[in-house]
Parts: C-alpha cells; sequence; structure tokens
C-alpha cells in the first residue's frame, strides 16, 4: 500500500521481545525432547547397568534432536500435530 506507516495509528505499535517468540531449546535440543531423553538414557545406564548402552542412546538420542532443531525448531509440535490427522485426508 502506497504512503503505509506501521506507527500510522499511534498506540497499535507493540515492540515484541524475541525472547517470547522463541522456541525453548535446551542444549540445542527442544526442552521436552532433551528431557525425555536424558531420563531415558540415565535409566539405561542407572537402571539396567548398561553405562555405554545408556552413553551412546543419550548422545545420538541428542544428536539428533539438535540436528531436528536446526532444521525446524518446531518440529516436535509438528510431528505431533502430523500424527493426529489420520491418513485419508491427504491433499
Amino acid at each position: 500500500m502506497a504512503g503505509y506507516d506501521d506507527d500510522a495509528v499511534p498506540g497499535f505499535h507493540v515492540p515484541v521481545h524475541r525472547s517470547l517468540t522463541d522456541p525453548i531449546l535446551l542444549g540445542g535440543a527442544p526442552r521436552t525432547l532433551a528431557i525425555a531423553n536424558g531420563t531415558l538414557g540415565a535409566a539405561i545406564s542407572l537402571g539396567l547397568r548398561l553405562w555405554l548402552v545408556g552413553a551412546v542412546f543419550w548422545i545420538v538420542g541428542h544428536s539428533l534432536a539438535v540436528w531436528g532443531a536446526k532444521r525446524d525448531p518446531l518440529f516436535v509440535e509438528v510431528g505431533r500435530r502430523h500424527l493426529r490427522y489420520p491418513a485419508w485426508f491427504r491433499a
């Protein structure tokens, strides 16, 4: 639009801080996924006494979560929403 100005109506321009819109990451991975992955790795390591298997599970799982978050920080929510819809709604 010609002559459009963001401050055309005073009082309707509100700055939004970046921390309100960015996803919450823990070590580069989505927070819920990082906590679940760490808990499962600790359960395998401490509960089953398979230290190496638990550490490998945690490292691989966290690395995959960080890779996914670099591609799309909201990939967990997108996957959850994808699983909610039935397969017969294909476009």
